[in-house]
């Protein structure tokens, strides 16, 4: 990669814009949780409609990463993420005739287009953030950008609640039967009409967020025939790298189990009649948080970034096994690590759960500087590929359902999750030094 004197400055603003843009992703990412039971309400929905939420916003991510990259291409990295943010507006008002209307489609059409931004934001940001220092520091770089996104995840219930919910009463499903037609009418309209205002002021921070970026210093990467080693000058394609195609299936891997250990936690504890189920996908954050603090600390300082990948898949592992075999009774290993705190302390199987939360969290960060090294010209292509990935987190926790429902059996299920971190592992050992498709 070649740069200009001005790539050559200090990456502090850079990070400070980028580490903004990435609250952004997990704000608008996370904030499908609390979509997804609201909208059940308001537009009258069983569980499985009203997960067409997820798909509609990870199905843009499958469709919309390859196109987006070739606009990247045209358009460049900072020009992209103006790009993507000015999507994200659109996206964002067309939650307004949503919430008019309290229609289903519209929403799901919104969250369609929201999407679509963030996948050419992704596209543009991840490689920015590799590229931006050393290339022996980006997982570091990009663990920094992975507490800022997950820092979202835990603020949006809290800003949704008090924004939305306050003052409404009782919304449940009961206390709405318990309504004339009239009364439950209005109720629902007046709680889709809550939805208006914070997608004004989503689009009023969106247009300011494309004016930092379009109009600030910060630097545009260069990526040139000059980055790509010499054994590949020859390469015409990004399917011709072997360590890409590969990266995205590890990160469909790690998104996949990502998912299951935040969203399904509270499904088990529920099946286990534990008291606070409905906050503990909070455990698995707090510890996929401390993950990246670890990445923070010691890559590359202490350990390099295939170590950290290779230790991530073997923890992964162990968490599987231990959430398979271990007790769902006991609550021995919470007790050694926090119950002297006072936070309530989970069964063992539970617990592993959560600390599968720990055990992943290098793995994006991990995969990102090694899948893209070497790539030059094809960054942008080598990105969205990698951002297609993110598709695991809307196939594999179906898998993981499917799999509990006709096994009856939620604690197996996880097997799932096995060969992905096994998967990862092969990546972490061979995959992301295959230069060729060839095995010699």
């Amino acid at each position: 990669m070649s740069m200009t004197a001005e790539n050559k400055h200090s990456s502090v603003l850079p990070m400070v814009i980028v580490g903004i843009l990435f609250f952004i992703f997990g704000f608008v990412t996370w904030l499908n949780g609390s979509l997804i039971p609201f909208l059940k309400v308001i537009c009258e929905l069983n569980e499985f409609q009203a997960l067409f939420v997820t798909f509609a916003f990870y199905i843009a991510y499958t469709f919309m990463a390859l196109p987006m990259s070739y606009v990247l291409h045209k358009t460049g990295y900072k020009n992209g993420m103006a790009l993507g943010l000015a999507i994200m507006a659109v996206g964002a008002l067309l939650h307004i005739p949503a919430a008019l209307t309290a229609n289903f489609l519209f929403f799901l059409f919104g969250l369609f287009v929201l999407a679509t931004g963030l996948t050419i934001l992704q596209t543009a940001s991840n490689p920015y953030i590799v590229h931006i220092g050393p290339k022996e520091s980006a997982a570091m770089r990009i663990s920094i950008m992975g507490v800022i996104n997950k820092s979202a995840g835990v603020l949006v219930p809290i800003v949704f609640t008090v924004v939305i919910l306050s003052g409404m009463g009782d919304i449940s499903e009961e206390h709405l039967a318990s309504l004339n037609e009239l009364q439950r009418s209005q109720l629902l309209s007046d709680l889709s009409l809550r939805l208006i205002q914070p997608y004004i002021i989503m689009f009023a921070a969106l247009l300011l967020l494309i004016g930092l970026v379009k109009f600030s210093a910060l630097p545009e990467l260069d990526f040139d025939d000059g980055d790509i080693d010499l054994i590949n000058d020859t390469k015409t394609s990004i399917t011709q790298y072997p360590q890409v195609i590969l990266g995205a299936i590890a990160l469909f891997a790690y998104v996949g189990v990502e998912v299951i250990a935040g969203d399904t936690i509270g499904l088990y504890g529920s099946s286990l009649n534990v008291d606070n189920f409905a906050g503990l996908t909070s455990y698995t954050m707090v510890f996929m948080v401390l993950g990246y603090l670890v990445g923070i600390v010691c890559i590359p300082r202490y350990i390099s970034q295939k170590t950290a990948l290779i230790g991530s898949a073997i923890a992964g592992s162990f968490c599987i096994l231990g959430v398979m075999f271990s007790s769902t009774t006991s609550t021995s290993i919470a007790d050694i690590i926090w119950g002297w705190s006072g936070i309530p302390v989970l069964p063992n199987s539970i617990t592993f759960v959560a600390l599968m939360g720990l055990a992943h969290a290098l793995v994006w960060p991990s995969v990102w500087p090694l899948a893209l090294e070497g790539i030059g010209k094809f960054t942008a292509q080598g990105s969205a590929l990698l951002i297609m990935g993110i598709s695991g987190g809307a196939i594999l926790p179906l898998l993981f359902g499917k799999l509990s429902q006709t096994l009856g059996d939620t604690q197996f299920s996880y097997i799932v999750g096995l060969p992905c971190y096994l998967f990862i592992l092969f990546y972490a050992l061979v995959g992301h030094k295959m230069k060729t498709w060839t095995l010699k």
